[in-house]
């Protein structure tokens, strides 16, 4: 059992606005790390710059508010430099995806062991309610008065494509679900992508309103375990099959269709085809958002392979400190 609680990883006072997702983020961060039980001084939380990069400011770690978009950058240096430190790196849509797209794609296909926290309420909001990389066609916001002409990123697509090894989304309303993402981001070894929606109270409140509440997810979300079947609704009517390459969704106790027949999931199978339709699920085409774990696969880390190289290196040469190297020419003295 952890001797930590919440309260030792707290620190300051959340200015956000009332109802904002980061304070219901941030609680359920606090929790996790208590349940995790890595003390506080071996974590170290870094951010870019946005409402949600204020995050570090209010932890009682190691932490670095940085500059707009390399967070992932940062946070990739903190970890090779010292890979006993635990790194959370925290990042909205827009300085994660924009701004900060390249190095989100890159920490994914090196598999850095860090935690990537993608806060997702589809806005800018420190900016004032510009429209950001996952903002829907046709979003009117101040900087697209008449709609975006524009594609949302779809994170879990972006992370996928980079050969992401993990990958998990909750609601920030659902503390029980965030935690538990959380908690298997940590235990996931390599760069562990967790997407977080949430409201901008502001400047786009309601864009994830069909699952915000307990009863909208009852209806409009499927919480997804490895080795389960894919049952959802309010009474856990529903499941998911497959049919040719696609997934569909039906009814059980219809046309002879028992939970025998449900597809079971599997987020560790290194074939990403069927984690990436579950990530892509929702959004108005008849089908439940995804959450929970949905990909989580072991793969050779980056800092491993680092460390690694620099003892082979080292092992073949005649020195290994600065004074051996100077020995190892002629050396003379001057008097």
């Amino acid at each position: 059992m952890s001797q930590y609680t919440s309260a030792d990883y707290k620190k300051g006072q959340p200015r956000w606005c009332p109802g904002c997702g980061d304070h219901f983020f941030l609680s359920s961060l606090h929790k996790a790390m208590a349940e995790i039980g890595i003390a506080p001084h071996d974590i170290a939380v870094i951010s870019g710059i946005g409402c949600s990069s204020r995050l570090p400011h209010y932890m009682a770690t190691y932490g670095m508010n940085t500059i707009h978009g390399r967070a992932a950058a940062i946070a990739t240096g903190c970890k090779v430099a010292n890979s006993k430190l635990t790194v959370w790196q925290v990042s909205g849509d827009g300085d994660g995806l924009a701004i900060g797209g390249n190095h989100f794609i890159h920490a994914n296909r090196r598999n850095i062991d860090i935690n990537m926290i993608l806060l997702n309420n589809r806005i800018y909001g420190l900016t004032k309610g510009q429209y950001s990389p996952t903002s829907p066609r046709g979003f009117v916001s101040k900087s697209s008065p008449y709609g975006t002409v524009e594609d949302p990123f779809r994170p879990a697509e972006l992370c996928f494509g980079a050969r992401g090894h993990f990958f998990a989304r909750a609601v920030a309303t659902d503390a029980p679900g965030t935690v538990d993402i959380l908690k298997a981001a940590q235990a996931h070894k390599g760069a562990a992508v967790c997407e977080i929606l949430q409201n901008c109270v502001i400047f786009n409140n309601g864009t994830h309103e069909s699952v915000y509440t307990k009863e909208g997810r009852a209806k409009n979300a499927i919480y997804v375990k490895h080795g389960e079947p894919l049952i959802f609704g309010e009474n856990q009517e529903f499941g998911i099959m497959q049919e040719g390459f696609g997934l569909k969704v039906v009814k059980i106790g219809e046309n002879g269709i028992t939970r025998d027949d449900i597809l079971v999931h599997d987020a560790h199978c290194q074939d990403n085809t069927l984690q990436l339709k579950l990530a892509l699920m929702g959004d108005g085409d008849g089908f439940p958002i995804a959450l929970g774990v949905i990909r989580d696969v072991e793969a050779p880390t980056y800092n491993d392979a680092v460390e690694a190289q620099i003892e082979e290196v080292k092992a073949k040469k005649p020195y290994h400190t600065f004074a051996e190297l100077l020995e190892t020419n002629d050396i003379w003295e001057v008097k």
